[in-house]
């Protein structure tokens, strides 16, 4: 049977070294056998378990919910992988369906088509949104569906085509500032962040504070759904919005 060093299954699962020692330390991964030389080794079963991991996490779960998931009483990984992977194929129809939309609003911003305003809602779902505000429940607590539903108030009077492309219209530049070298706490992003903070301000009910802004970033880095969305506007985005809106939140919202 094949054993892996930390350093080996590091690089055969495109995980950090750290996060693997991270793992073995909370009783999520544990090594197979521990040498004489201290070192950790894995076997197929940690392969398996650390495929589990990862698919999990990708699907957005947190860690403490893993360990619960892979250690209850009864549970089978091949039955597992299959509701996962229908699970995926679902996620990428919808993804398909929103790269479609995107597709088809930066269409229209270029003034090469006119579109039907439902158009713009494309592969959005009721139960993704819902999935959205239990992820925020979870990760920032239940006071946070306040918020939430102010923010559903204010959407509801909203024109929607016209808001959401606002959005788009931003969002595009911001992803050409990307793709044209500018950095992301250059001082000539503002402009377009004002129209970000003004949009965020227009679906929230509220305009947020420098405290609110960051954490609407921290929200787009770490939420796999934002990630795939922005970087499929423009390589790189998925990092350089959140950071450009971190840096604006200290330069222009708290100085």
């Amino acid at each position: 049977m094949s054993r892996y060093t930390v350093s080996q299954l590091s690089r055969l699962a495109g995980v950090s070294v750290r996060t693997l020692h991270h793992y073995d330390h909370i009783g999520l991964l544990r090594p197979a056998v521990t040498g004489d030389n201290g070192y950790r080794y894995y076997g197929t079963d940690e392969l398996l378990r650390l495929q589990q991991i990862l698919l999990h996490r990708e699907l957005g779960l947190p860690l403490s919910r893993i360990a619960r998931v892979l250690d209850a009483p009864g549970f089978d990984r091949l039955d597992t992988l299959r509701v996962q992977r229908r699970h995926l194929l679902a996620e990428a129809e919808r993804y398909r369906a929103l790269v479609t939309t995107i597709d088809r609003t930066i269409t229209l911003l270029e003034g090469k088509s006119v579109m039907d305003a439902e158009t713009l809602y494309q592969g959005f779902s009721p139960e993704k949104q819902a999935g959205y505000e239990d992820w925020l429940a979870e990760r920032h607590g239940a006071a946070v569906r306040a918020d939430i539903d102010r923010a559903k108030q204010a959407m509801a009077g909203l024109d929607q085509s016209a808001h959401m492309a606002e959005l788009a219209a931003v969002e595009s530049a911001i992803a050409q500032a990307l793709r044209d070298g500018i950095e992301a706490d250059d001082p000539r992003l503002d402009p377009l962040l004002n129209r970000h903070l003004d949009w965020v301000a227009a679906s929230w009910g509220r305009r947020p504070d420098a405290n609110a802004y960051a954490g609407l970033a921290d929200i787009y880095r770490a939420h796999p759904d934002f990630r795939a969305r922005y970087d499929a506007l423009a390589p790189g985005l998925a990092d350089y919005l959140p950071d450009a809106m971190e840096a604006f939140a200290l330069r222009v919202l708290i100085g």
